[in-house]
């Protein structure tokens, strides 16, 4: 059983916001955690078929897509050839620690349910990449209850795009509002105040992105660093794979459900999505 993760303000508080979310954006796409661990798991250069032979429910040419991308971000490095195999890049390697905080904090303080472990945290990334999120988190976390007009200000969110932002946090269980009222102000949930850790790692993550990034020449060593994430599909995702591969390995399938503190009944009671001035 993972431990709890911590509030921890000061690193909310501390972390360079835009540098955050442009590393969270690298990450965000579809299937690029489960491509990344599936090459951390393998240990060795795989070629996009070798790929999709371990991701069933992923369509090749997608995955083709997402590793191009991927090679273009610097997660993956290759020969020149096109047809030259995929191999994590030593900043593709260092995801390991982000992935692992990643998934402790959603299995700490989100309902999420029995999934796979990349799922997990892809969907904690999916709460977490957009514009100005960590900007409401971290403003939040300084000034306690705000209300909707100065977090607006403060934030940088213009009349348009608050109100749907807003909402958005709150549905991902980040934001909670006091109270029913108009004006009632805005606080975190006990997830958004968890949130330390992670921003911690992302920053710590993100360093590169200080400096243009071009990808890499393919490196001697072959990627050898495990994410610490099982990345079984369990669900609808596992039913697809069994029904359409008998060659995923049993690894895939390891992700066991535990114990998730809520956000309290008396905030989210109070928190109605409906409304948001």
């Amino acid at each position: 059983m993972s431990t709890p993760i911590q509030p921890s303000a000061s690193s909310i508080g501390s972390v360079d916001s835009q540098r955050v979310e442009d590393a969270l954006s690298l990450i965000a796409p579809k299937w690029t955690t489960w491509v990344a661990q599936t090459l951390a798991q393998a240990g060795r250069p795989m070629r996009v078929r070798e790929v999709s032979a371990q991701l069933p429910f992923v369509g090749e040419q997608f995955l083709s897509k997402r590793l191009s991308q991927m090679h273009v971000d610097g997660l993956v490095t290759r020969a020149s050839s096109r047809l030259a195999p995929y191999q994590l890049s030593a900043f593709g390697e260092s995801l390991s620690p982000v992935h692992r905080t990643l998934s402790d904090w959603s299995r700490a303080t989100l309902r999420v349910g029995q999934v796979a472990g990349a799922e997990r945290v892809e969907d904690a990334v999916r709460r977490l990449h957009l514009r100005h999120t960590t900007a409401v988190i971290q403003i939040l976390d300084r000034n306690g209850p705000v209300r909707f007009s100065h977090l607006a200000e403060e934030a940088g969110l213009d009349q348009g795009t608050a109100p749907p932002r807003l909402r958005r946090l709150q549905a991902d269980g980040l934001v909670a509002r006091t109270g029913p009222r108009h004006g009632d102000p805005y606080i975190l949930t006990d997830a958004g105040r968890a949130l330390g850790p992670v921003y911690a790692a992302v920053e710590r993550w993100s360093n590169p992105l200080a400096t243009p990034r071009h990808p890499s020449p393919l490196t001697s060593a072959v990627a050898r660093t495990h994410t610490g994430v099982p990345l079984g599909p369990d669900g609808n995702l596992a039913a697809a794979a069994l029904r359409r591969s008998t060659a995923v390995p049993s690894a895939f399938f390891s992700d066991e459900p535990q114990p998730q503190p809520q956000v309290p009944t008396a905030v989210t009671a109070r928190s109605p999505l409906s409304r948001v001035r």
